[in-house]
């Protein structure tokens, strides 16, 4: 396989966990560039359900290995915990996950300020964070006032975690808020870098060996480029680039060598939290989408927002990413429909636009403009070859491919790995 960069195309959620899980086949290594564990990968293998949240989901095929790139950001504690999850699953960390040096760190003080901030916004100013501290994380990376994972091996990482819990616990208690004990931030970090440490490593040229051995690398991207820092409905956002450039600064693997771009898309559209969505449906069809296909948060549990297709925001998605394929998930979960919307266009303040806005109160005036569609009434879901899809079925994807100017690649008819067709020649 190419070296591939997975991205979200939508707000997150579109299922890259499981697409990953399948092109990780091909590959030979996995990497998660940007991120936190705010982000939640669900693979489902066989009667088993995983969700991942730091780990790349590379580490669910045996043999592959698995990189913790300097562009995430990683609660240690937390990680652990995910490590042993994985460990009692039978499945073997040694040798296959690898740590960034560089790699910021969350520390409880950032989880603190995360919910005080939250709660301190004006009603409607809200972002709808998960709290985990994942922007206050990148906050002090870009005020050079973070500590990395190289840091914590350092002898002077005492003292260095001494004056940003004091530093922190000044203005958490301006706020009114409890402050962080700094002993036992110490002593969990500690704790936790017996297990990390060994994994912590320069990923930097063991990237670039792989590559020149010809090995294959997949990076696996988290949430979706409408939740990127840059490109997404700003400030409802993310705090990291989860578009296909943040695949590149988060590794320290250049743009050069990327072969390939893969685009996860639902197709329909959902998102968590708050923050302007055109195609949003609040009516008893949000419903059934939601209902049908199990729209919850696999990170917050919180149900998600549901709307028909976007192709404003799936263009918008191949403009800055330069995606090369579709991966379509959740065909299945239109089965039922009799008629199925496409949003083509947006009606802005009475003129016609066909790319997304960069002010989201323009983005949130903006109406969709429909294109309807015969649905095809009928189970996509026991269907292994692409010419045995309904005629309906095979239309709808046709002109999503037609819309946004790019064919799909991987079509996903359901949360399991053989629920996945591979292309190629759709007339195969």
């Amino acid at each position: 396989m190419p070296n591939t960069i997975l991205i979200g195309a939508q707000w997150g959620d579109e299922g890259k966990g499981k697409i990953i899980d399948v092109l990780t086949e091909r590959a030979d290594w996995v990497v998660r560039p940007q991120g936190g564990n705010n982000a939640g990968h669900t693979v489902e293998i066989g009667e088993e359900k995983f969700v991942l949240h730091l780990v790349p989901s590379g580490i669910l095929t045996p043999g592959k290995r698995c990189v913790i790139g300097n562009g995430v950001v990683l609660d240690p504690v937390a990680l652990v915990e995910e490590i042993k999850g994985v460990q009692a699953r039978g499945l073997s960390v040694e040798g296959r996950l690898f740590i960034s040096d560089r790699a910021h760190v969350v520390f409880p003080y950032h989880r603190m300020l995360d919910a005080q901030g939250e709660a301190r916004r004006a009603k409607g100013d809200q972002i709808g964070t998960t709290q985990r501290g994942i922007g206050p994380t990148y906050a002090d990376k870009a005020a050079r006032f973070g500590l990395r994972m190289c840091d914590l091996v350092d002898p002077e990482f005492p003292a260095l975690l001494k004056s940003r819990v004091e530093e922190k616990n000044r203005i958490l208690a301006a706020m009114g808020a409890p402050v962080v004990a700094y002993e036992e931030v110490l002593a969990a970090t500690r704790k936790a870098m017996e297990v990390l440490g060994p994994l912590t490593c320069d990923v930097i040229p063991l990237l670039h060996a792989a590559a020149e051995r010809g090995e294959s690398l997949l990076f696996e991207g988290a949430q979706g480029i409408m939740l990127d820092l840059d490109f997404g409905t700003y400030p409802y956002v993310t705090s990291s680039n989860a578009g296909a450039g943040g695949a590149c600064t988060g590794s320290g693997f250049p743009p050069g060598l990327v072969d390939h771009v893969v685009g996860v898309l639902k197709a329909y559209t959902t998102r968590v939290g708050e923050g302007p969505f055109p195609s949003e449906l609040t009516d008893a069809v949000g419903e059934e989408l939601r209902r049908v296909g199990r729209e919850f948060g696999a990170t917050t549990g919180r149900p998600r927002r549901c709307g028909w297709f976007d192709a404003v925001v799936a263009r918008h998605a191949v403009l800055t990413c330069g995606v090369d394929e579709w991966a379509l998930t959740k065909l299945d979960v239109l089965d039922g429909f009799e008629t199925i919307r496409i949003c083509t266009a947006y009606e802005l303040d009475g003129r016609r636009i066909d790319h997304f806005p960069a002010n989201v109160r323009e983005v949130a005036r903006c109406r969709p403009v429909y294109e309807d569609v015969p649905g095809w009434q009928a189970s996509t879901r026991a269907v292994t070859r692409y010419a045995d899809l309904p005629e309906n079925a095979k239309r709808y994807v046709a002109r999503l491919e037609r819309i946004t100017g790019v064919p799909v690649g991987i079509l996903s008819l359901g949360p399991r790995r053989e629920s996945t067709l591979i292309l190629g020649e759709k007339d195969a």
